[in-house]
């Protein structure tokens, strides 16, 4: 069956970007890196690009289904705009909220591509988790998701090392969080209703914190009681964010913060993935309660070992894109990442590597 999309660019080619574009090659895709700065990347074709400059992203842009867009969420409303203006296929992995309304907006004004924003693991992966395992009740109590992206080995106080962008982790503790409560939309303050969890005998901490959520919250008002995303951390991780934000008055400081944070806890290579997706209602009449629980470590992917945060993220991107193309997901307007059925995903050729079995709250 031929595909509708069978070019794409992928923008940005750091930490995720880089295996985003070597998944999409593995599943059969021509693609194109496109950079600020170029180096050799062999197997890939690469330009250089810098992406605030319109008309070179314009010119970029043309003559390809898609792009995927692995920039900085700030950078991502430029990119989504020239796709909607080119009729190109959009993905991206931003957990940005206003960057999100904006890209709702251009999809419903006659967008001839795909607009599929958050992507990733969170927003992303987690929803498609838990809207799969909400079609099981015939009505909804909870809806509880939680992401913990760890080192194996922690360290310090803090129990972490960033993985992920610094400054997207601040903005997740600081922003106010979407939930649902008593089947309303609310914002509440991040880094509270903090909660004990255990998987397999392992001790985390959770606590609500923004972005996380996507679209969920407006997909499932009115139809859950309960709803909302939580960050899992080792024990102590919590106390001590409060402590540098708001006794040593950091809250005022972001960009100050995240280099702070970055320099004490840098990335390390081995880490882990812990995902907790857990939905209660009732179920052939009678209350049930449904978990997914996996914990992922680092893999190989053609022959380079990668960090847990960037296969989990770049292979749940991958696989929309591949369902877009082969048709399974609409091909044009918005995409709520709540609407992707988890079997697809798995179907897929990167959606696979999610769907390794693992035992729970250990990874294997």
């Amino acid at each position: 069956m031929s595909r509708i999309i069978n070019q794409v660019a992928v923008l940005g080619l750091g930490k995720v970007g880089e295996l985003v574009a070597t998944l999409l090659t593995e599943s059969g895709f021509k693609v194109v890196g496109l950079d600020a700065a170029v180096r050799d990347r062999p197997g890939l074709e690469v330009h250089q690009l810098d992406a605030s400059d319109r008309g070179a992203l314009r010119e970029a842009l043309r003559g390809v289904d898609a792009v995927v867009s692995c920039l900085p969420f700030h950078a991502n409303i430029p990119v989504a705009e020239t796709a909607h203006e080119l009729g190109v296929h959009y993905f991206d992995l931003t957990e940005d909220v206003p960057t999100t309304d904006r890209i709702i907006q251009l999809a419903a004004q006659d967008a001839r591509g795909l607009m599929a924003p958050q992507c990733g693991l969170a927003p992303g992966l987690v929803g498609i988790v838990a809207a799969s395992l909400a079609q099981e009740f015939e009505s909804l109590r909870s809806m509880e998701l939680k992401v913990g992206a760890l080192p194996q080995n922690p360290t310090g106080l803090l129990g972490y090392a960033f993985t992920w962008s610094a400054e997207g982790v601040v903005n997740e503790y600081l922003n106010d969080c979407e939930v649902v409560r008593g089947g309303r939309r609310q914002l509440v303050p991040a880094m509270s209703d903090d909660e004990r969890v255990v998987l397999g005998g392992l001790e985390l901490e959770a606590s609500l914190t923004s972005g996380g959520l996507g679209t969920m919250c407006r997909t499932y008002e009115g139809r859950v009681d309960r709803l909302d995303y939580k960050t899992m951390r080792y024990p102590g991780h919590f106390a001590q964010m409060r402590f540098l934000f708001d006794e040593l008055g950091l809250r005022a400081d972001r960009e100050l913060a995240g280099r702070i944070l970055q320099d004490a806890k840098p990335p390390v290579d081995d880490d882990v993935v812990h995902v907790h997706v857990a939905v209660e209602g009732v179920r052939d009449g009678r209350p049930a309660r449904a978990n997914h629980v996996r914990s992922y470590l680092p893999i190989e992917i053609a022959g380079r070992t990668w960090r847990a945060i960037s296969w989990t993220t770049a292979a749940s991107c991958v696989a929309v894109v591949e369902l877009v193309a082969d048709g399974v997901l609409p091909a044009s307007g918005f995409l709520r990442q709540e609407d992707v059925a988890l079997a697809d995903l798995h179907a897929t050729r990167a959606g696979a590597l999610l769907d390794r079995p693992t035992q729970t709250g250990r990874p294997a």
